[in-house]
């Protein structure tokens, strides 16, 4: 099982740990790419503050990142499960799972980035701010120039198992899925449902949303859980206590569909 996850905006203080070794980072095939981008984000806030900020869409109460980002290449680091925060990772609760969860998560969670590509939880990364969304200047979108190296590495990476797909649409942008990889991968959005008037309405909300996917994954890693396909996924989540209506692609080669339907957080 691959678990894929949007990173969190905001992340955790800066680690304690040694610098960023770019080749000790996991998906070997990606260092290339990580290093260009590295060098671009570098180069850009150590050289003019102010169309840093307008290039990575910061607020005035952000300029701070911009400094952070000048010195990647000696900031101390830490894993990227603590890295990354939020509402998802809050759910989540790396840092509380037991020890077979915990061998399951490493193994299991892929964290999409604007700078990194992907990295597993694991991989000592320092704190930054680039998102999938940014336009580097020598680049162009971020979400277009990880689109190869992606595509030549992340296949193997998915294995033969599923592939559970819970990335907002920005960082899907940077892998899709296709073939029969795609034919075992579920992506997953998450409803509130209401009833006003005696009408029942479905609505998605980012809390829930975040919340529920954390939460959700916590359950599978905490049941040592690993579906086989988008079916068992949707078997073992309905044993977990979860409702979900589940969508079976039309033809071969492309993902299943499931909506995880919720009425409080």
């Amino acid at each position: 099982m691959l678990v894929l996850l949007p990173p969190s905006e905001g992340k955790a203080a800066e680690g304690a740990g040694a610098p960023l070794e770019l080749g000790g980072l996991s998906l070997p095939g990606l260092t290339a790419a990580r290093r260009t981008v590295l060098e671009e984000l570098v180069e850009l806030c150590a050289a003019d503050g102010t169309k840093a900020q307008e290039v990575l869409g910061l607020s005035d109460g952000l300029r701070g990142e911009i400094a952070k980002n000048a010195g990647l290449r000696t900031a101390a680091t830490r894993p990227a499960g603590e890295i990354y925060t939020g509402v998802l990772y809050d759910a989540l609760g790396l840092a509380s799972l037991d020890a077979g969860a915990r061998t399951l998560a490493e193994r299991s969670l892929l964290v999409f980035s604007g700078l990194w590509g992907a990295v597993r939880i694991g991989d000592r990364i320092p704190s930054y701010r680039c998102s999938m969304g940014v336009k580097l200047p020598g680049l162009g979108a971020l979400g277009a120039y990880w689109r190869a190296p992606m595509a030549e590495v992340l296949p193997a990476a998915a294995g033969d198992g599923l592939v559970l797909d819970l990335r907002s649409a920005a960082y899907a942008t940077a892998w899709k899925p296709k073939g029969e990889v795609a034919g075992r991968t579920a992506t997953v959005r998450v409803l509130q449902s209401k009833i006003v008037d005696g009408v029942e309405k479905r609505s998605v909300v980012s809390h829930f949303n975040k919340a529920t996917k954390g939460r959700m994954v916590r359950d599978l890693l905490s049941a040592g859980l690993t579906p086989a396909g988008p079916a068992e996924l949707v078997e073992a989540l309905r044993g977990l206590g979860y409702a979900v209506e589940a969508q079976a692609p039309a033809k071969g080669g492309k993902p299943w569909a499931l909506d995880v339907i919720v009425t409080e957080l």
